[in-house]
């Protein structure tokens, strides 16, 4: 039975459930109700990045679906698979908006990819560079500056870039023994 999703724009989307169960968003509200036929409104997401959202989702149709870590387990992923690389290599504006759909969506495997995909691109850029890619002004002073975007970016690494970890353990061993 399809499922109906209506954009920000109502434009109306018919997707296979399979599809549409890829967001935990939607699995969560399909679950919750007897039947399918009223149409679930997405007031956050227009119609083109719902439209590019439900491709990814419909590619990765049949992965598992992911699971509640309570453990703590990292999910981290540095690699990004050919049609997934191919997938989110659009503009800026459009990434963005997929990784906010992705988000409000709960597609944590698409977040993961934006996320990687961002890393990716900021990795070895320069303070000034990350800030023209942002589109940022320059509202800091010269201290706040250095140490802000020093910060931001060493986390972003921290989090997605396997080499920057090893660097970092290689480092720092003395805290491999608390």
């Amino acid at each position: 039975m399809p499922v109906l999703l209506i954009s920000s724009d109502n434009k109306l989307f018919r997707v296979e459930k399979a599809v549409a169960q890829r967001s935990t968003l939607i699995r969560n509200i399909l679950e919750e109700r007897e039947d399918t036929e009223y149409p679930i409104p997405l007031p956050n997401i227009p119609s083109p990045v719902l439209k590019k959202v439900l491709e990814y989702c419909k590619h990765h149709q049949a992965d598992p679906l992911p699971t509640i870590q309570v453990d703590g387990g990292s999910r981290r992923r540095t690699d990004i698979s050919g049609w997934d690389r191919q997938f989110i290599n659009t503009d800026q504006g459009m990434l963005f908006d997929i990784l906010l759909a992705a988000w409000h969506l709960d597609i944590e495997s698409l977040v993961d990819v934006g996320c990687q995909t961002l890393a990716n691109q900021m990795k070895g850029k320069s303070p000034e560079e990350l800030r023209k890619f942002f589109n940022l002004a320059n509202d800091f002073t010269p201290e706040q500056e250095v140490c802000g975007i020093y910060i931001v970016s060493k986390a972003i690494l921290l989090v997605y870039d396997k080499d920057f970890q090893a660097q970092i353990r290689k480092e720092k061993e003395w805290a491999n023994d608390w």
